[in-house]
């Protein structure tokens, strides 16, 4: 096999009728994008958010020290030698272990500028700690921290470190522990429009945060045994649980609850068809998506979906590029929450909440045989079809970039202690001067970049094969 630098193929074959040929498609992901120079789509990304995690890339055998197993045990070690009131270095021969902490589903986080200009935007960064930090804060809350509160993220080989979170949210007396510190928890949500997607160590970082939180949001879930009822126990390091009961002993892991969504496309007219929920602010419009059934193939779920919401029938299916998405509506309890909610929360959840705490949105292009819209109004409040320079033209005026130097304005002043930040606005093309019809998901949802490929793309209309019109997602910015 030819070894790919930054490049990885994955062909599928998909079938519009049982009668009708397959389409052979190459999906390409590269680091570089041909329509960087284009004014409508300057956004170049490695990876969709959540994405890319630095520290996922492969597991280490059990008889490394840096794997689950081995790390656990030595975790174990280590926490029987920290005393109560100092720090000591980790034991000879033993990985340096940091401790992301969470409060309600927020990480902890910190925030620097590293230039001297006025202009300089603030970057914010995971709050990691170090694990005696970890053990006195929570003993001075009168919590025993144990290796079964820890759970494992990953490992660093040339840094000899092993990454873990932990679930503080019962302790509300951490918080101004860690904010003399000048650390805050923050929604994952502000974080990620706050995060710089040209910034890969930001990236990836975004990625790690989001990890973390499908875990510790699964380990709140599976608390007891759906097979026997019976409390379950974290087992490998937090990364499954078992059954306590002995006859039981079921093993239970992470889960994702996998979504279509799809940009339905009318290849002789040039247009694509958005929709509108009736929770989206107004004039947003985004791709239709839905959860998929049981025994349903990815293909066929595009295509009921785009019916049942749309009317529309739909033939050829192509795939884009997929992005794993934590869940964000599990803790909904201030004003400032459903205040970030509508601003943000529109942006990717467009499915809605899921009762599993990590979604995998899967990315279609879609080709429509019927053209007239028939919207159901419990899917949908609208949807339309909308030509390519009517979406070109929304793309060129939103100014996403001014939206996430703003939020990370928010984040900095919020790790510095000062009370709230500048108010943000739901709308990312409000201060342009020019206020289109319509604007889309940022740059961190995976509709943006189904939008934004199809927009900046010369699609054939002219009757050439259909494998040769589609959009491929090697010209893809991701």
């Amino acid at each position: 096999m030819v070894k790919r630098a930054a490049m990885l193929s994955v062909s599928l074959f998909f079938s519009s009728s049982p009668s009708s040929h397959l389409l052979f498609l190459s999906k390409t992901l590269t680091k570089r994008t041909c329509f960087s120079s284009l004014a409508t789509m300057s956004i170049n990304l490695n990876a969709h958010a959540f994405a890319g995690n630095p520290i996922r890339s492969k597991t280490p055998k059990a008889h490394d020290p840096l794997s689950p197993s081995s790390a656990f045990q030595s975790l174990k070690t280590h926490l029987l030698q920290i005393p109560e009131t100092t720090s000591l270095p980790p034991p000879p021969k033993s990985p340096l272990f940091k401790v992301l902490p969470f409060r309600k589903g927020r990480p902890l986080a910190s925030s620097s500028i590293t230039g001297n200009d006025d202009d300089d935007v603030p970057s914010w960064h995971l709050g990691w700690i170090s694990l005696p930090d970890c053990k006195n804060f929570l003993g001075k809350c009168g919590v025993d921290l144990t290796e079964d509160s820890l759970v494992y993220l990953g490992s660093k080989v040339e840094d000899d470190v092993v990454y873990w979170a932990v679930d503080v949210s019962g302790e509300s007396r951490l918080v101004p522990e860690l904010g003399d510190k000048q650390f805050c928890f923050v929604e994952l949500r502000t974080l990620m429009v706050a995060t710089d997607w040209s910034d890969s160590i930001a990236m990836g970082e975004l990625a790690i945060a989001g990890h973390a939180r499908a875990l510790l949001e699964w380990h709140n879930l599976s608390r007891f045994c759906g097979h026997c009822g019976e409390k379950t126990i974290p087992k490998e390091a937090g990364r499954r649980k078992q059954c306590s009961n002995e006859s039981c002993k079921k093993r239970i892991y992470p889960r994702v609850d996998p979504v279509v969504i799809m940009l339905v496309i009318d290849r002789e007219n040039d247009r694509a068809l958005l929709g509108r929920q009736s929770r989206f602010v107004p004039r947003m419009w985004s791709c239709l998506a839905g959860f998929i059934e049981p025994g349903e193939s990815l293909e066929e779920a595009v295509r009921r979906e785009t019916y049942e919401e749309a009317g529309i029938e739909v033939g050829e299916v192509v795939y884009h590029s997929s992005q794993p998405w934590p869940e964000l509506y599990a803790y909904l309890n201030s004003l400032e929450d459903h205040i970030l909610i509508l601003v943000f929360g529109y942006v990717l959840d467009i499915v809605g909440p899921s009762s599993i705490p990590c979604q995998l949105m899967v990315g279609f292009f879609a080709y429509a045989k019927s053209l007239e819209i028939n919207v159901d109004k419990e899917e949908l409040e609208d949807a339309q079809w909308h030509s390519r320079e009517v979406v070109k033209k929304a793309l060129a005026v939103a100014e996403y970039k001014k939206a996430q130097k703003t939020t990370a304005a928010k984040v900095d002043q919020m790790c510095k202690g000062v009370e709230k930040g500048r108010s943000l606005s739901a709308d990312f093309n409000v201060e342009s001067g020019e206020l289109t019809p319509m604007f889309f998901p940022g740059p961190f949802a995976i509709a943006h970049h189904l939008i934004s490929t199809w927009a900046n793309q010369d699609v054939p209309t002219d009757g050439v094969e259909a494998s040769s019109k589609q959009p491929s997602s090697s010209i893809s910015n991701l």
